[in-house]
């Protein structure tokens, strides 16, 4: 397994990578990156930088060009038992219950119905849904299928959990309440996570570093710590010390799209 800096284990190594699609579009270019054991990282970054490209590629659903990625010590297919991965949509199978919905995975696993039966209980307990447990996704709002999909992610326990912008569709308060329980989790479970957003405040608020990219190709323009304290309350967006911090990222962000327009200006010049 490789080794992170100053000792720690790095569950997510990401090695010289680059993604080049059909047709020579270059979607990554000589990506390197380490996510520790138990560390928040989100990818914040414009439009068309790559940032849903790298998770698909961690999470071995498309492969590199390029480099090498491992997890857990394993290549990414190997490793899939291990992770999770939570969509923008919630991706729910209409005619199945919530309580179905969340237990797809156990089902397809062939987990015994008993234990299955516990496990889903479980964790819609964990995430508030034991009273909507018998409904369909037509009866529930935006955050409780967010909710709902979380709870199917989450129900086979793994180390690693990957997600490509899950709130984005919600309103800001809701937005708000799901980074929230997220946390909760975060917490109660200690997982790994890459988290794709196009939200300043919200990786700021979840994160413990923030990698921006640049597009066109997409590339690595800043590894940024956030530095706020832990644990994260729905107070904390209200001190001083937040804003400074958004700002701060925004600042960073901004540069990295002014130095894309010039780029595009000069070339089409």
């Amino acid at each position: 397994m490789v080794k992170a800096d100053k000792g720690r284990v790095a569950e997510v190594a990401i090695a010289s990578v680059s993604k080049q699609f059909r047709g020579g579009a270059l979607a990554l270019h000589n990506i390197s990156m380490q996510v520790e054991q138990g560390e928040f990282v989100s990818l914040l970054g414009p439009s068309g930088c790559g940032k849903s490209t790298l998770l698909r590629l961690v999470s071995g659903l498309t492969q590199p060009t390029s480099g090498q990625i491992t997890a857990n010590g394993m290549m990414p297919a190997s490793a899939r038992a291990l992770m999770s991965f939570i969509f923008q949509d919630a991706t729910l199978l209409p005619w199945r219950t919530v309580e179905q919905n969340v237990g797809l995975g156990l089902e397809l696993e062939h987990t015994a119905k008993s234990i299955r039966k516990e496990k889903v209980a479980k964790m819609l307990e964990l995430v508030g849904l034991t009273h909507v447990a018998t409904r369909f996704p037509r009866q529930l709002s935006g955050g409780m299928k967010m909710r709902v999909s979380i709870a199917r992610a989450l129900v086979s326990r793994p180390r690693i959990l990957l997600l490509d912008e899950p709130f984005a569709a919600l309103d800001e308060m809701s937005r708000d309440r799901m980074n929230e329980e997220l946390l909760r989790l975060y917490r109660e479970h200690c997982w790994t996570v890459l988290f794709v957003t196009h939200s300043v405040a919200e990786a700021v608020f979840l994160s413990k570093r923030i990698v921006i990219l640049a597009a066109h190709p997409g590339r690595i323009a800043h590894t940024v710590p956030v530095e706020l304290p832990w644990p994260r309350t729905a107070e904390l967006r209200l001190t001083p010390a937040y804003e400074q911090e958004v700002s701060r990222i925004s600042r960073l962000l901004r540069g990295v799209q002014a130095m894309q327009a010039e780029a595009m200006e000069g070339g089409a010049a």
